[in-house]
């Protein structure tokens, strides 16, 4: 699984971007696609996932109301459109996507994480 994202870039406090991050190579086995965010010396936190193939979505508290994420199937594209943008967003966005893969032994079954590159998002006061 590849993931590309775009969309970062500089704006205002209360001012919106959006997101993209598309995915290519085995998407059929994609279960879940999100984002996180991670700044300097501080762990890479969630920001959204949205599950593929069912309405299931979560959005971290610290953004719910402000931030939506939705997908395009027919492009295999996640969005986050973010609204309402604060300096305390500032960070570099990662595009995340889980890949879940039968056990051919009948186990519990396996499930691969991918990272797209980051896209800095820069909000000034």
């Amino acid at each position: 699984v590849q993931l590309q994202a775009s969309g970062g870039g500089l704006v205002q406090a209360g001012g919106s971007l959006r997101l993209s991050c598309s995915a290519s190579g085995s998407i059929y086995s994609i279960g879940t696609m999100g984002w996180y965010r991670q700044n300097p010396g501080k762990q890479r936190e969630l920001v959204a996932y949205i599950s593929i193939g069912s309405s299931r979505m979560k959005v971290a508290d610290p953004v719910k109301g402000r931030f939506t994420i939705s997908r395009d199937d027919a492009k295999n594209t996640i969005y986050l459109q973010m609204n309402n943008l604060n300096p305390e967003d500032t960070s570099v966005y990662y595009c995340n996507a889980v890949e879940v893969v039968p056990n051919p032994n009948g186990g519990s079954q396996y499930e691969y994480g991918y990272w797209g590159q980051g896209t800095l998002v820069t909000v000034s006061s």
